[in-house]
């Protein structure tokens, strides 16, 4: 298997025992927050249970004032009861809401972060390609399970590219456009050989594709970032 394959495996086994780790580490902070929260509330029942110690111990209170003043203190102890309720109900459901959001904010990161080491092992390793076939005739580039139509010029930039691959060779812009126009690599221009591959990169469309396909070795010249053993001419 592949060195990048096995790369990518182990990311997403990493990134899967870090979204689970980090949920669980979510999951229990919030219930946490909420066994301490819940806790420090004050009971709904305390103001019923002061009303009735003032009932308790002013059992003397007789006139009509004063029985009416405790009638009025018993109904608000009733609905501060409900409103405490109320309160406990708002917040359990808020809490609820911010833990998925925190597991929602925390996969997002992971997938993010494992994309981007995919993304990053495929930079360094280069693209997956099984099978390049280049048909002159045809101006027909089939790579893998893409097909791409290009022009002439496109097509026999990627065919000089892929037969310097088999020869394990790296060409320079020079080099590609004395290939091309059949002249001395002296009497070309780096900027022609450059303007080719960019109109190949153009062509070919796909920017991830085109720019992993072909390669830019620094001081070195251009080169498919592919096996040998997969590209076929006809």
């Amino acid at each position: 298997m592949p060195e990048n394959t096995i790369s990518v495996i182990d990311a997403r086994r990493a990134g899967g025992r870090v979204l689970i780790f980090g949920i669980a580490a979510v999951v229990g902070i919030l219930a946490l927050a909420a066994i301490l929260l819940f806790a420090n509330l004050p009971d709904a029942d305390a103001f019923n249970a002061r009303v009735e110690q003032i009932f308790v111990a002013n059992d003397n209170l007789t006139s009509g004032a004063e029985i009416k003043l405790l009638e009025i203190l018993a109904e608000s102890g009733t609905s501060f009861s409900d409103v405490l309720q109320s309160y406990r109900q708002i917040i359990f459901v808020l809490l609820i809401f911010a833990a998925a959001l925190l597991v929602a904010a925390l996969g997002l990161l992971v997938t993010v972060v494992v994309m981007n080491r995919r993304m990053g092992e495929i930079e360094r390793q280069g693209i997956q390609v099984t099978d390049l076939i280049i048909s002159r005739q045809e101006r027909l580039v089939l790579l893998n399970n893409m097909e791409f139509k290009l022009t002439e010029a496109a097509i026999e930039t990627l065919a000089v590219l892929a037969e310097a691959r088999m020869d394990e060779e790296v060409l320079t812009g020079a080099q590609l456009e004395s290939v091309i126009q059949g002249r001395r690599p002296e009497d070309c221009e780096e900027a022609a050989g450059a303007t080719r591959i960019k109109r190949l990169r153009d062509s070919l469309g796909n920017q991830i594709v085109s720019e992993l396909l072909v390669r830019n070795i620094a001081r070195k010249g251009y080169v498919l970032a592919i096996n040998k053993d997969v590209i076929r001419m006809i």
